[in-house]
C-alpha cells in the first residue's frame, strides 16, 4: 500500500487489544499506567510481528519495564530479527558522543548488528538489502530537540525503507519534555547531521508523531513513499505531561543525558556546544552545568535578575574530565528547572548567551567552525547575539515561523 499525505493518516496500527469504551488515546488518564508501544507488543509475545523479516533500529532505550531489551525479548519469544542497527552511541550504547560501535555479531543473541550512525539513506538501504529484511522496527527514546540525532536516524531509516520497499513500524514512547514548541525552525540551507529537515528546535512531538510528519511532509519531496507505516501508540499518556508523570524507568539515551532533568534543559543549553564555553561534558550534570575558565559569580547574579520563568541558577565551579577545559577549573552556573510547565529551554539559553557575551566578552565566543549555525538552524542567532540584540528581540525573530510549524504539524499529532 502506497502512502500519500492524505491517505497515510488513516493507516491502522498493528492489531492490539483496546480498552473498553474507546481508543487508546481516548482512554488516556493519569490514573492509568503508561504503556509504551514496545510493552504492548511484548505482552502479546510479539505475535503481530511474527513471520516478518525484522530489522530493529534501537539502542539501550528500547527497553521494557522488566529491564529486558526488546531484541532480547523478541528472541526469547521466538520472533528472531534478521538484524539490528545501531545509531550514534551504538546498539548497546557503549560509545561516546560522535561515536558508534561498528559492525559485529551481538554476543547475547548472535544477531548481526550494523552500524547505522552517519549512514545516508543509500548506505542504509544497502544494509537493509544485505540483511534481507522486509520490515524495519524503530524503538529509540528521543528527548525532544531537533539536534538530538536519533530523530534523523528515524528519518534516514524511513527513506531507506521506502527505497527498498520495506514496511516501517515505530514503537512509540512519550516525549519526556512534553509538547512545548520553542526555538527557530531549521533553514534547509543549514541542513546537517544535527538537523536534516525544517522542524522547530524543540518540536514537541513523539517519535511516532514525527514519523507520520516525515512520511507525509518530507519523503514525497525526496522522491520516496513508504510501503506501509505503523505507529504502535503509547497508552495512558497525555502530551502535556513530563517524564516524571509516566512512571517509566529512565534509561540514558546517550552518555551525556543522565536524567530527565537534563532532557528538560537540553533543547536550549545544547546550543552551548557551538560556543567556546563548556556545556558540562565531563561533569556529572552535562547541559545543566555551563561555564568557562575564568568565569565567576557575576554571570549567575545577572541571570537571576532576569527572573526567567521556571528557571533557577546556582553559582558553580567545576573541572571537566573530558571535552572542553579538561582538568581546568571553570566557573559558571548550574541551571535547575523549578516549574517545567512554564520553563522555556530555548529562551532561557538565549538569555544565558546574551548575558555571557555582555558580562564576559573576553571569554565568550563561538566555535571557529560555527557549528552554532547548524545547531540553531541558521546564522540568525549568532549574528543577532553578536550585534547586541536583546532576549525578546532574538526570540521574537522566529515567532511567526514557529507558529507556522505548529499549524503544519497539527494533522500528524496522535495524543491529546
Amino acid at each position: 500500500m502506497n502512502l500519500n499525505r492524505r491517505s497515510f493518516l488513516a493507516v491502522p496500527a498493528l492489531a492490539l487489544p483496546t480498552l473498553a469504551g474507546g481508543s487508546a488515546v481516548a482512554q488516556a488518564a493519569t490514573a492509568q499506567p503508561v504503556l509504551t508501544g514496545a510493552e504492548q507488543l511484548a505482552a502479546q509475545g510479539w505475535r503481530p510481528l511474527a513471520g516478518r523479516k525484522l530489522g530493529v533500529l534501537s539502542n539501550p532505550t528500547g527497553v521494557l519495564a522488566n529491564g529486558d531489551h526488546i531484541v532480547d525479548s523478541m528472541v526469547a519469544a521466538g520472533v528472531r530479527p534478521v538484524a539490528a542497527f545501531g545509531p550514534e552511541h551504538g546498539f548497546r550504547g557503549s560509545a561516546q558522543a560522535g561515536g558508534s560501535e561498528g559492525d559485529y555479531n551481538d554476543p547475547r543473541t548472535g544477531i548481526p548488528v550494523y552500524d547505522a550512525y552517519g549512514a545516508d539513506a543509500a548506505k542504509l538501504a544497502s544494509l537493509f538489502t544485505k540483511a534481507g529484511l522486509d520490515t524495519v522496527v524503530f524503538d529509540i527514546a528521543d528527548v525532544g530537540a531537533r539536534f538530538y540525532t536519533y530523530i534523523w536516524s528515524l528519518y534516514t531509516a524511513m527513506l531507506a525503507a521506502a527505497n527498498v520497499g520495506a514496511a516501517f513500524v515505530v514503537l512509540d514512547r512519550p516525549n519526556p519534555i512534553g509538547s512545548r514548541l520553542a526555538g527557530p525552525v531549521l533553514d534547509p540551507k543549514f541542513a546537517s547531521g544535527v538537523g536534516l529537515k525544517p522542524i522547530a528546535q524543540q518540536h514537541g512531538m513523539t517519535v511516532g508523531e514525527l514519523a507520520r510528519f516525515f512520511a507525509a511532509e518530507f519523503l514525497p519531496g525526496d522522491g520516496a513513499q513508504l510501503k506501509h507505516l505503523e505507529v504502535i501508540q503509547v497508552r495512558g499518556w497525555r502530551r502535556d505531561g513530563f517524564f516524571a508523570d509516566t512512571g517509566l524507568r529512565w534509561v540514558l539515551p546517550s552518555p551525556n543525558m543522565p536524567t530527565p532533568d537534563t532532557a528538560l534543559v537540553y533543547p536550549g543549553t545544547g546550543m552551548f556546544e557551538g560556543t567556546v564555553f563548556s556545556e558540562g561534558r565531563g561533569t556529572t550534570r552535562p547541559f545543566e552545568i555551563v561555564g568557562a575558565h575564568g568565569l565567576d559569580w557575576r554571570w549567575r547574579d545577572e541571570l537571576e535578575k532576569l527572573h526567567l520563568p521556571g528557571a533557577a541558577f546556582r553559582e558553580v565551579y567545576f573541572v571537566p574530565t573530558f571535552s572542553k577545559f579538561v582538568n581546568e577549573t571553570c566557573g559558571g552556573v548550574q541551571l535547575t528547572v523549578t516549574e517545567p510547565q512554564v520553563f522555556d529551554a530555548v529562551r532561557t539559553a538565549v538569555a544565558m548567551l546574551v548575558t555571557a557575551k555582555r558580562i564576559a566578552p573576553d571569554k565568550f565566543g563561538w566555535r571557529p567552525d560555527q557549528v552554532i549555525d547548524k545547531l540553531s538552524g541558521s546564522a540568525r542567532l549568532r549574528t543577532m547575539v553578536d550585534a547586541g540584540a536583546g532576549i525578546d528581540e532574538i526570540t521574537g525573530a522566529w515567532r511567526a515561523e514557529l507558529g507556522d510549524f505548529g499549524r503544519r504539524r497539527r494533522p500528524y499529532l496522535i495524543y491529546r
